[in-house]
């Protein structure tokens, strides 16, 4: 598995985006989708990595430069056929040792609170995230769980 900045251009990582606000806006209320579609991905604040086999896209993550301490990690997904083979992992302790590299003490997250994201939940807490209030512009939302970890100084 390669791991690379993306400049989202490719047709794949629109259809793999798509697929994951899809995922968002069939589980979640529409005032409770947080996810960001191609051109919010492309703000200056943001890095986005794909992860590949080859030439297949395995999955995708970004992060939210929010302070010079504390990054936000946004659009982790990896495509249906690929669950189950630790891509969500690979990619999350790629952005989690980037995070350190920029010195950030604090990632925070949001996703859904519904069952549909139990998976992704699990993942979070198993790499040391925990619930903690709405953060950033995000307000209380019984669709949003909110989880963030900190890194040792």
């Amino acid at each position: 598995m390669h791991i690379r900045v993306d400049d989202l251009t490719g047709s794949e990582i629109a259809e793999l985006l798509s697929a994951h606000l899809d995922h968002g806006n069939a589980h979640s209320p529409p005032e409770s989708v947080h996810a960001l579609d191609l051109d919010g991905l492309r703000a200056p604040d943001i890095t986005f990595w794909s992860a590949w086999e080859e030439d297949e896209l395995l999955g995708c993550g970004a992060l939210r430069e929010l302070s010079a301490e504390h990054g936000e990690l946004k659009s982790m997904h990896t495509a249906a056929r690929h669950r189950g083979k630790g891509v969500g992992r690979a990619i999350l302790e790629h952005i989690l040792k980037e995070a350190q590299t920029r010195g950030y003490r604090r990632i925070s997250l949001e996703t859904g609170s519904m069952e549909a994201f139990a998976p992704a939940r699990a993942l979070y807490e198993r790499y040391g995230f925990a619930e903690c209030p709405p953060f950033g512009s995000y307000r209380p939302d019984p669709h949003s769980t909110f989880m963030s970890r900190e890194f040792a100084a």
